[in-house]
């Protein structure tokens, strides 16, 4: 398998995880945003909405989008483990899916990359205090399933903690802390102990 990958980027830090956790091997290929690789005829044959990551699959089947490989990786290498085959388990997975995509990416995510002063198109869909009231909305939803469960769609982890795992830890970056939600910061140590943790992307250096 070749992931291309940032190494900065939440959404591939989500893939880079579970492909630890699984015990899969995989050839990491740099993609420097920065320099325009996501919009060469070459990327764009792999993913043509010129976006990270992309996993090429050892069969050559390019599948671009954090969840759509996230999905695919659970089903290929992890059985029902890191995502239930019954209805209604699945579906308890697809719905924190849908909150990682939506209050997750237009509020924990964008609050980082505004807080970071990252330049990129998502940080210019929004504020700062958008993105906080948004983000406060998952961390409010989060908060309500940990105080009582220990994983957010099973009685173990599964690709819905994955998914909204790195965001939420990352959102100190924006410039505000997660004091104020135990249960969360609870959830971050139990996926943290577990053995193959990759540790979260560096805050990207400062530009001289």
């Amino acid at each position: 398998m070749k992931l291309y990958d940032l190494e900065r980027s939440g959404n591939c830090y989500k893939i880079r995880l579970l492909l630890s956790f699984l015990g899969q091997a995989y050839e990491r290929v740099p993609v420097a945003l920065d320099e325009g690789a996501q919009r060469t005829p070459e990327f764009l044959r792999l993913n043509p909405r010129g976006q990270i990551p992309v996993l090429v699959t050892d069969e050559g089947d390019a599948i671009w989008d954090s969840t759509a490989i996230l999905v695919y990786l659970a089903r290929r290498y992890g059985g029902e483990q890191w995502l239930p085959g019954d209805p209604l388990g699945m579906a308890r997975v697809m719905q924190w899916l849908a909150l990682e995509q939506n209050e997750g990416r237009y509020g924990t995510a964008r609050a980082r990359v505004i807080g970071l002063n990252m330049k990129n198109s998502l940080s210019q869909t929004g504020s700062l205090e958008e993105s906080r009231r948004l983000a406060e909305v998952a961390f409010a939803t989060l908060e309500e399933r940990l105080a009582t469960h220990s994983w957010l769609a099973a009685d173990h982890p599964t690709i819905a903690d994955i998914a909204c795992y790195p965001y939420t830890a990352l959102f100190p970056e924006s410039g505000f802390n997660l004091d104020a939600y135990p249960a969360i910061l609870a959830w971050f140590r139990r996926l943290e102990q577990r053995p193959a943790y990759l540790a979260l992307p560096r805050r990207p250096a400062a530009r001289s």
